[in-house]
């Protein structure tokens, strides 16, 4: 029995596939109550304290009407499951829907299909934020930090992306220059709160009109607009992106405070946090290194030139 099926069979459901392998191994399973998702969490990336937290606090919003993954738990009562590997799993329940997308793949629909998605979504992250702000945490509550420290201080959560082995000299003194001045732009990205952290194409669901939010993997305490720059960094090459864009920052504004002109910055944030992402994770050969660090440079290079909005589409 593989440790997917031992962790189904205990949670009260059976196994059914494997569904992705990124920084968890999530595996569709059936439980009496319907489908589910078991998460089988990598070893060394969050400790148990963190999972534990992650949990509560989708419950938490779930509760409050959030379209976000509910816990499931074991049938002690226990949301974790320590396997004898040491792994732990997890359950939530299953949520339909179809990705909004995926990275490296042009976006479906129209100009105005696309715009009204992420104007949904934008309103979405904005009730994600509220909500959290409303909660009171347990005691030894404790999730990554997406602050100035974690995102570009001298040990960020993904690693130095200015010293990324597959930087040239100049390439790496334009990623220098780009900390400076975020680490300046973090002043204006407004108070540090719970943020999702990894707002990504593919854990964005679509179902009819609805949307969902999943993956709550590292979600942290950050600044609230690096959740737009999340989904932003993956439209750099997208033809609609200033009307992508304007609709998500619509969307939240409608909810929250916003300013709009902070998006860039914090989608370099991301473009540079997602360069340190692959050091450890990606065999050296990977195209990926250099593709995230072309995406990085060209938006660093327009938002150090002092450039509004976004530079024109490759």
């Amino acid at each position: 029995m593989t440790e997917a099926e031992a962790a189904a069979r205990a949670f009260g459901g059976t196994w059914l596939r494997l569904v992705t392998e990124r920084e968890n191994a999530v595996h569709e399973i059936a439980l009496p109550q319907g489908r589910a998702a078991l998460r089988l969490h990598r070893e060394g990336y969050q400790t148990e304290a963190a999972i534990r937290s992650e949990t509560w606090w989708c419950g938490a919003l779930h509760d409050a009407g959030l379209s976000v993954p509910r816990p499931v738990a074991l049938p002690d009562g226990d949301m974790l499951l320590r396997l004898p590997s040491g792994r732990l799993a997890s359950v939530v329940a299953w949520i339909e829907g179809a990705p909004l997308g995926a990275a490296g793949v042009p976006l479906a629909g129209n100009a105005r299909e696309q715009a009204d998605r992420h104007r949904a979504l934008g309103a979405l992250l904005a009730r994600v934020h509220t909500a959290s702000d409303r909660l009171t945490l347990p005691a030894g509550f404790t999730r990554p930090r997406w602050d100035a420290e974690g995102l570009v201080g001298e040990t960020p959560f993904w690693g130095r992306f200015w010293d990324h082995p597959a930087l040239h000299p100049d390439e790496a003194a334009i990623a220098r220059r780009a900390r400076d001045l975020l680490r300046e732009r973090l002043a204006d990205a407004g108070p540090i709160g719970l943020v999702h952290a990894d707002v990504l194409r593919e854990n964005v669901l679509v179902d009819g009109p609805s949307l969902a939010l999943i993956d709550f993997d590292d979600a942290g305490f950050g600044y609230r607009p690096y959740d737009l720059g999340t989904v932003l960094s993956q439209n750099q090459a997208e033809p609609h992106l200033p009307a992508i864009a304007e609709a998500l920052a619509a969307g939240y504004a409608a909810h929250r405070p916003l300013d709009p002109a902070i998006l860039p910055a914090m989608t370099l944030m991301r473009c540079c946090a997602s360069v340190g992402w692959t050091m450890p994770r990606l065999p050296p050969d990977d195209p990926v290194h250099r593709s995230h660090i072309a995406r990085m440079l060209r938006l660093a290079t327009h938002v150090l030139a002092g450039k509004p909005g976004w530079p024109a589409n490759p």
